[in-house]
């Protein structure tokens, strides 16, 4: 029984002195190497005034602002949806946008919406989309996903807008909706029969770019 007892021992204390001398591995969750994925500051619950050269451009509402200066280009990030309200040089309030995700790159003045974009201006009009984007530098609205408009006098939708940034000259292109019997009279006083095309009188504005930031 005893000569039992140390051989049981032996193994045992074998198989502890084998296990010590085993290479012990670590485990650890690996480095983060990409900085593109870390913001270099976050900011929750935010609700403030925007200025440009001491004018202030709008009010932004939003729960999470994530700003990451390393990514290119440079771009602020709202992924917890925005509310934004823009003033006019005299502090007037021109209308009032929302989004449920939306990215600034301030280098471009360029602004992207994405997810049930939604506009509402002082004068009435609606604009719902899925993706808009703003040029801050040509003052231009653009979007190239189906976009739809309510007037207080007509609907329009189509696949292709473009609007000045007060939204109060813009052409929609394939679209379709109700409209205004003068639509149609203008047209053909002016020798355009392309009823898939309606455009409210426009100031020349540069002609259409397709843009392919993201």
């Amino acid at each position: 029984m005893l000569r039992t007892f140390r051989l049981l021992m032996l193994t045992l204390l074998a198989g502890v002195l084998l296990g010590a001398c085993q290479e012990q591995k670590e485990h650890i969750a690996p480095a983060i190497r990409e900085q593109d994925s870390v913001p270099m500051m976050t900011s929750y619950g935010v609700n403030a005034l925007i200025s440009d050269s001491g004018v202030i451009k709008y009010r932004i509402v939003t729960e999470q602002w994530d700003l990451n200066p390393n990514v290119d280009p440079p771009r602020s990030s709202f992924e917890k949806g925005i509310f934004l309200i823009q003033f006019d040089e005299k502090f007037h309030v021109q209308s009032y946008i929302q989004c449920d995700t939306a990215y600034n790159y301030d280098r471009k003045k360029l602004w992207e919406l994405r997810g049930r974009v939604r506009i509402l201006t002082k004068d009435g009009l609606q604009y719902t989309s899925e993706q808009l984007y703003w040029d801050e530098a040509r003052h231009e609205l653009y979007s190239h996903v189906f976009s739809r408009l309510v007037t207080p006098d007509r609907t329009l939708q189509g696949s292709y807008f473009r609007s000045d940034e007060k939204m109060t000259h813009y052409y929609v292109s394939n679209s379709k909706g109700t409209f205004e019997k003068s639509d149609f009279d203008d047209s053909e006083k002016n020798g355009k029969n392309d009823s898939s095309v309606v455009q409210p009188p426009m100031r020349p504005m540069q002609q259409p770019q397709r843009r392919t930031d993201q």
